[in-house]
């Protein structure tokens, strides 16, 4: 059977083994803000004397240092008109402790037959995890700024990387038009091209939002009405289409990717019309499916029954090793209506005919 407390020193006993029972620091305070009650963790937490603690202002506890105008709103604004607060933050320099932030949680207890008013307050001390959200906020800002610094370096490099292509591009190009043997001129305008090729993507690199990756969908373009113009002669006027789709590509297989367009685009220039023909084209394709993609050069020239020009070479070779290099396969097919090269990387139905 329940038996009732018997007196209020018992009462208070109770309340008292309650309270050394919680293990943050906790005070009961009347409603004059004198403490009533206090847990072993607060006299533990913050180093005061119990003797002078009970019954003592909680503003003047520790020679004034709980004097905290933060707590003071908690008490004295907040608690009259909410009755319970949770994680109030507070944050203060003790004496001897040193700084803490602490979550304040208040309860102002009502009672039925009487007009006397007891708060209840909890101290979490999250000192320590501040401290270490500070140090990760820090971590993060010294990371930023370094990603923006590395990112700055790295477009000023792509930029004077690029400048750098361009000076030996037209140092070729200035070479072949001053030797006087004809073969010599063709291969030093071939690594003309070449280089261009490389330039152009970092080109793109220095002007993409992205630090490492180009857009394919308009770098294929640029490049490839920069061999026509360079390329394409007046005698044999030679249109350059590109279909282009969307996907972003990094540099390095982009670079792969421009050395093969402009290799193909070359041999279809030099060798698909050795005579003069009406609406010759030359067609370049790029297709995507996912991670898969399909480059296709394409022309409506004399295929290779006509062309008896063998299919080696310095271009031949370096078409191979980049297409290896993408772990891609290549497929031509010439006949008389032309030649047809595709790069594949895995299973992929083109979508866009041959040059016809």
């Amino acid at each position: 059977m329940f038996q009732p407390i018997a007196n209020i020193e018992d009462a208070q006993t109770l309340a008292q083994a309650i309270v050394n029972t919680i293990t943050e620091p906790f005070l009961v305070l009347d409603e004059q803000f004198r403490v009533l009650a206090a847990s072993r963790s607060f006299y533990k937490t913050f180093e005061v004397d119990p003797a002078q603690t009970q019954g003592s202002l909680l503003y003047a506890l520790g020679d004034g240092q709980w004097d905290i105008p933060a707590l003071r709103l908690l008490l004295e604004t907040i608690i009259p008109e909410k009755t319970a607060m949770d994680g109030f933050e507070v944050e203060h320099d003790f004496p001897r402790i040193g700084r803490r932030t602490m979550l304040l949680n208040a309860r102002k207890v009502l009672y039925d037959h009487s007009s006397a008013i007891t708060i209840l307050l909890a101290f979490n001390d999250i000192t320590a995890r501040r401290v270490i959200e500070r140090e990760k906020e820090e971590l993060l800002s010294r990371t930023e700024d370094l990603l923006r610094q590395k990112d700055v370096l790295l477009r000023e490099m792509e930029h004077r990387v690029a400048n750098s292509l361009q000076i030996i591009a037209s140092i070729l190009l200035l070479k072949a038009r001053s030797v006087t043997s004809e073969e010599t001129r063709q291969h030093l305008k071939d690594a003309h091209q070449r280089v261009l090729s490389v330039a152009e993507v970092q080109r793109h690199l220095h002007t993409s939002a992205g630090i490492d990756e180009i857009d394919v969908g308009s770098y294929l373009p640029k490049l490839c009405s920069s061999l026509a113009s360079s390329m394409v002669g007046e005698a044999q006027p030679i249109t350059v289409t590109v279909t282009a789709e969307g996907g972003r590509m990094d540099s390095q297989r982009a670079v792969s990717l421009g050395l093969i367009v402009t290799e193909l685009v070359l041999n279809a220039i030099k060798y698909a019309f050795p005579k003069e023909k009406t609406d010759a084209r030359i067609q370049v394709s790029y297709e995507t499916a996912g991670s898969d993609w399909k480059l296709t050069v394409s022309d409506n020239g004399v295929g290779k029954i006509a062309n008896d020009v063998p299919a080696t070479g310095l271009g031949t070779a370096i078409v191979e090793a980049l297409v290896k290099q993408l772990e891609a396969k290549v497929e031509a097919i010439s006949d008389t209506d032309g030649t047809s090269v595709s790069v594949t990387r895995a299973t992929f139905t083109s979508r866009v005919p041959r040059a016809a």
